[in-house]
């Protein structure tokens, strides 16, 4: 795991206690493409279940993982996709 990978797990666990977080980078399948890094780390793909998110709408949970990764976003982040959602139970 990258450090930029362990920063962005840390720091949504902080923020928003996920029941369910996985970060997966993505970015070997867009060598060649804007923002492509070698060594990786520039495209991510972010899946968490969080009681954070309860009650918000797609929109409002996708900006509370953004807030959380706005360093991130603003350096080494090139593209993140978001997949939020409440705990199901």
């Amino acid at each position: 795991m990258g450090e930029v990978t362990e920063r962005i797990e840390k720091k949504l666990r902080a923020a928003l206690a996920p029941t369910h977080l996985e970060v997966i980078d993505e970015s070997e399948s867009h060598r060649g493409h804007a923002g492509f890094r070698d060594g990786g780390e520039s495209h991510f793909r972010v899946v968490i279940r969080s009681q954070a998110f309860e009650g918000q709408s797609r929109v409002a949970r996708q900006r509370l993982v953004m807030g959380a990764l706005k360093e991130e976003l603003a350096g080494p982040v090139h593209a993140l996709s978001i997949q939020a959602d409440v705990p199901q139970g």
